[in-house]
Parts: C-alpha cells; structure tokens; sequence
C-alpha cells in the first residue's frame, strides 16, 4: 500500500502563509516556475556549506556541479542563477569575433524570450527557421546553414536547439542527425534544455528505468550526447527556488564562468541554493512522471468534453482550442471565477510536481460546464483554424 506523501509545506515549520501559497499554485497552470520551495529543501539549506563560490569554495556547489556533470555525461559543470543565463554565456562562449549568426528555431526561448541576449552580449545576429511540424529537422537546418564566405551574410557559428518546446519531445534521432550535419561542418550544438528534466523523466518511464540515480544518468547522457553543451533549468520542471546548470567540456565551461563574473553573475555564499536544487534532483525527479500523467489527465477530459488540443502532450503541457462559441478568455473567465479560483494565461496549461488533482479534475468540469452552456458540441468542431495556423501559436 503506498505511502501518503508528507505535505511540502507545513504550518508549523514554514506558516500559514507558505501553507496557503502551497494551495494557491497547486491551483496555478500559469507555468512551471511558480512551484514552492518545500520545508525539506529549505532545512537542507539551513545546513549548507557557507563558502565563496566566486572562489570556488563552496562545497556544496562544487559538488552540486560534479554531481550534474556526471549525470549529463559531461566533463563540467557551472551553477548560476538562470536559464537564460545559462543559455546565453554558452552561446557567448561558443562565439569568439562578429561576424557570426545563431541559427534557431523561430520560436525559441534564446531567440524569444531572452530580452535579445544574443546580440547584446555575443554580438551574433540569429538565423531562423519556421519548422514545417512540431520540430526543425535535420533538412530545414541545412536549408539555413550560411556555410560560404559571401561577405554579405553573417556565417553559421552555432546551431541551438530546445528540448521541450511547447512541452513536446524533440525526437532523438532527429537531433542525431542535425547534431551529424552541423559537427561535419565543425559548428558546434547548444541544447536549451530547460525543461529536459521532463523529456528525461518520459524516457526512463517508456524505457522501465525507475528514477534513481543510475536511471537519470542514463537517460540524460544518452539525451544531452549529441550537443557540445546544455543548458539545464533547475526551477521549470524540478522545483528549486532558483538556479540552471550549464554543462559542457571543461574549457568552454572555464570560459563560461569567466563571462558570469564579468556580466554580474558572480555569487557569493550560494551553498544554500545549491542544497535546495540537489535535494529537487533527489526528490522531485521521480514526481514528473505523475505531473505527465495529470497533464494527460487534463487533455483527456479536454477532449472529453469537446475541447480540441493544438499540440501533443508529450509531457506537462497542454495547449487547447475551445470549440466555437466559447473563447479562451472566457475559459480563463469561468475557472477564475470559482470560490477557489483556477489560474490559467491564454490556451497553454502548465502542470507542475504541486499541481492538484483535484484542480485538474474542476477544470474538466468548468470546461464541460461551459460547452453544455453554449450547447454547441456537436458544431464546435467545425470551422477551427488549420493545425498549421495552430503551430504558430505554439512556442516557449
């Protein structure tokens, strides 16, 4: 019989208000990153070692870096405060002199959603691709390789993909074969894996794996082979409080920590960071695959209910298109409207490893509720947009 899991914030050790923060986001399909750090994170963090990592003096972020460096299969391993710092000094330190070009997909995080990082700090301009499916392939890469020596174009330095994009896998061996085509031209490949915690946990659920610590090594060194160097977000998805990893060879990451001082990046007494993210790799991976089940969960009564959705759940979002006559905003509406209100921004729905059953379950049935109103099942799966006029929707 299983175990009922103790609750990850309790009155006693983190007060009424965490208690009731806990509530409030297990109700929250927003995003990912608005998880709460657990009272078991927040006493390891009370024990952390307390050196200077600008130094590297921290124990407990050096081992913290071994530790993911290992499971990713790479030789290093650096700990900063984000993603999309991560992201961007693996990108500038891939690029050495303009000029030079990022070549990504159109929607991506990096090109996106990063405040133009990339030409901020790497001077490179980005190269794009609207990818004809869910992904870019290995063809449509080669199509906007800029690989000759006309003066006109910025040359392709590197290539950058990201894994999950809109909560959907990028196939392995689509990756295999744009990793192939890109080394053969001595560019190297960046993964934005923000969110490859997930894509990781599908993996070893598919293979039979488990998810201890030998499971998650393998899946995430056969995942993260291919690129030169990852990024890996330890708040989306696992549930630290702050914090990503960039992994890759030794020098590059020597390079990376140097641009982190440089940029601002530098930090202090970060051993109690560090504690928080080690105890979420231990503790919260294996709960992925339960927040992949909810989101299955969710899109299942969705459809149930004559909802279409515009993108596969592959693991913890879903993205839906209500049928005609009702509209998102009036979604959104309906479930903010509850006595204990739902949260939702637009047709994406993000689940988390504190998303509440019961949450997804009044969704469903606000959905239906909703559909029974407007009484428009039977017409509400016609006139939808095309799924190609649905794709660019689609994106972070």
């Amino acid at each position: 019989m299983a175990t009922a899991r103790e609750p990850d914030v309790t009155a006693e050790f983190g007060g009424e208000r965490n208690v009731a923060q806990l509530h409030k986001i297990s109700r929250d399909f927003r995003s990912d990153t608005l998880t709460v750090p657990t009272d078991a994170q927040l006493r390891a963090a009370a024990t952390a070692t307390r050196g200077d990592d600008v130094y590297a003096e921290d124990a407990d972020v050096c081992a913290l870096e071994r530790r993911i460096a290992l499971l990713a299969g790479k030789e290093a391993c650096l700990f900063a405060a984000s993603g999309t710092m991560t992201n961007q000094l693996a990108i500038r330190s891939h690029l050495v002199q303009p000029p030079h070009a990022v070549l990504v997909d159109a929607r991506a995080h990096v090109h996106q959603y990063e405040a133009g990082g990339i030409a901020l700090f790497s001077q490179a301009t980005t190269h794009t691709v609207s990818p004809r499916g869910e992904h870019m392939t290995a063809e449509e890469v080669e199509g906007a390789l800029q690989l000759g020596s006309d003066v006109h174009r910025a040359p392709t330095r590197l290539v950058c993909l990201e894994n999950t994009l809109s909560g959907i896998v990028f196939p392995q061996a689509e990756i295999v074969k744009i990793a192939a085509l890109v080394h053969a031209h001595g560019i190297p490949l960046h993964l934005d894996g923000a969110r490859v915690w997930n894509v990781a946990a599908r993996a070893a659920d598919e293979r039979g794996l488990g998810t201890g610590e030998d499971a998650l090594r393998t899946v995430l060194s056969d995942l993260l082979a291919p690129f030169d160097s990852a990024s890996l977000c330890l708040s989306k998805g696992l549930g630290a409080p702050i914090g990503s990893a960039l992994v890759g060879p030794k020098k590059l990451v020597d390079r990376a920590r140097w641009f982190r001082k440089a940029f601002g990046g530098g930090w202090r007494q970060a051993g109690s960071l560090a504690a928080m993210a080690d105890h979420a790799i231990t503790h919260h991976f294996p709960r992925l695959a339960g927040t992949h089940a909810l989101a299955r969960r969710l899109a299942a009564g969705l459809e149930d209910a004559g909802y279409t959705l515009a993108a596969p759940v592959d693991t913890n979002m879903v993205f839906f298109e209500p049928p005609r006559g009702i509209t998102v905003d009036a979604v959104g509406q309906a479930l903010a409207a509850l006595p204990d209100p739902i949260a939702i921004a637009g047709n994406r729905c993000v689940l988390h490893h504190q998303t509440s059953a019961a949450a997804v379950d009044e969704f469903v049935e606000v959905a239906r509720r909703l559909v029974e109103e407007a009484g428009e099942v039977g017409e509400g799966r016609e006139g939808r947009e095309g799924p190609e006029r649905k794709r660019a929707k689609l994106g972070y």
